[in-house]
């Protein structure tokens, strides 16, 4: 007698049988021929937040939605080798992993009508023994979207959020001019001046699904262009999508875009904060019906004291680079100094800013949105679930204020030692991811101390004796 084992389907085979629906295959191939794309970006974001992927001309759509694209495993670490030249994610000898696209991701490039994207989720290929099928580790879109949907089938909430993506942008033209002592900030000639900029950046973004709502002249060449909150999810793709056309726009008007989170010093860092509400349908858990004053409701406060409980330990993700710890020591420059909250005020690290909105000011411009939103739901989750106090709201300047949480960490070491230390923010990542990310951001710290720096010489090359 023969027995057939029927094995369960994988998650890779459930994103098959979703990509294989007619009515959405059939409304995407009527937007291609409408569009007269050609070619299709199948992309993924990588460890880094940098984005990878294959073009594949058009006509393999059908093939592509339920096969996707094979990739090295080692793309998710940017094929980056550390410094004894070892490939960090596994080595050139690691399997590829599947990226099969999400449809409703689909949009056509405004800029060039003649290609298409997706974006992809990871999985382990077919092939590989007790993992075929599963989703890959190292995926942190993926794992956001896993780790958001848990959380809200635990708690019945779901995490809103709406980036504020400063950027620097330099090129002819674009000098700031002010009288000494005073600011170019919201100066309306400035802006005029990135006329060109910031109107094919909010075209762009608009044909992409970006509902664009306001934009400020910050700093000398720092634009700020928002887009409504949304799901979080949501909001980390946008985000993504906004910074690639940002480069775009650099690339067709001939000056540089930079999300480098600290341009130079005296100048105002280039923040991304996170304004953070959470919702149980259509109510937002952290107001109070009809109340007016300032005030956060209990889930509220304890959403809070979770965010701030793990704030030290997130720095490594929400400040990823070597030069992101620039921006804090910088003095003057409206960056955090201690980890507190406080009722508008811009001084602390959380500043409720209206009923129902926390802004969240640790993270920079080049962080991974995804990997962010990530710690900061675990960080919520846990100061749910244990009722975490998050004290009183900050009086006055925190640059004088008492501290009550860990202090933040003013190095990437510092931040990876913290990181390596709380359980809550590494599980939010999972062993296989947190470990590649700590890999990573170590090379990287090792790189820099090894770095003799302009500053250096300046200081020491003729000082003695």
């Amino acid at each position: 007698m023969t027995t057939t084992v029927t094995s369960s389907p994988t998650a890779l085979d459930r994103h098959r049988e979703l990509n294989t629906d007619k009515a959405a295959l059939e409304a995407i191939r009527t937007r291609i021929a409408e569009a007269g794309v050609q070619y299709i970006y199948y992309q993924a974001v990588t460890v880094t937040g940098r984005v990878v992927g294959k073009v594949v001309p058009a006509k393999h759509l059908l093939r592509n939605a339920e096969k996707g694209v094979q990739m090295h495993r080692t793309a998710v670490s940017d094929l980056q080798v550390d410094r004894a030249g070892n490939l960090l994610g596994g080595g050139v000898e690691a399997a590829e992993f599947t990226a099969v696209p999400d449809l409703d991701t689909f949009a056509v490039l405004p800029w060039d009508t003649s290609i298409g994207r997706f974006f992809c989720r990871l999985y382990e290929p077919d092939h590989r023994p007790g993992v075929g099928g599963q989703p890959l580790a190292t995926d942190v879109r993926g794992n956001l979207k896993r780790l958001h949907a848990d959380f809200t089938a635990r708690t019945g909430l779901e995490l809103r959020s709406g980036c504020e993506p400063e950027m620097t942008w330099t090129g002819p033209g674009l000098e700031a001019r002010h009288r000494p002592g005073s600011s170019p900030a919201y100066h309306l000639d400035h802006l005029e001046r990135y006329r060109p900029i910031y109107q094919k950046v909010i075209s762009y973004a608009q044909a992409l699904g970006l509902d664009m709502i306001e934009g400020d002249y910050e700093d000398p060449g720092q634009l700020e262009l928002n887009w409504m909150y949304d799901h979080a999810d949501r909001t980390a793709d946008r985000l993504i999508v906004y910074r690639q056309i940002c480069r775009q726009v650099a690339r067709e008007l001939g000056v540089t875009a930079s999300f480098m989170p600290k341009p130079a010093t005296g100048m105002m860092g280039n923040g991304c904060h996170h304004n953070l509400s959470l919702w149980r349908g259509d109510e937002n858990v952290l107001a109070e019906p009809g109340v007016q004053e300032l005030h956060l409701t209990e889930t509220g406060k304890h959403a809070l004291g979770g965010i701030l409980t793990h704030a030290a330990a997130s720095m490594a993700i929400m400040g990823s680079t070597v030069n992101s710890y620039k921006r804090y020591w910088d003095a003057g420059q409206f960056a955090p100094s201690q980890i507190n909250w406080g009722m508008d005020n811009k001084t602390c690290t959380v500043r409720l800013s209206a009923n129902g909105r926390l802004e969240f000011k640790l993270p920079d411009a080049m962080v991974n949105p995804y990997l962010s939103h990530a710690a900061l739901i675990a960080s919520i989750a846990d100061g749910l679930e244990n009722r975490i106090d998050p004290g009183p709201a900050q009086q006055g300047s925190s640059y004088a204020g008492e501290l009550r949480f860990d202090k933040l960490p003013l190095t990437l070491g510092e931040a990876l030692e913290a990181f390596s230390a709380d359980q809550v923010v590494k599980e939010a990542l999972g062993p296989e991811l947190a470990e590649l990310y700590s890999a990573l951001k170590a090379d990287e710290w090792a790189r820099f101390c090894g770095v003799v720096t302009d500053w250096e010489h300046m200081m020491y090359a003729e000082e003695a004796p």
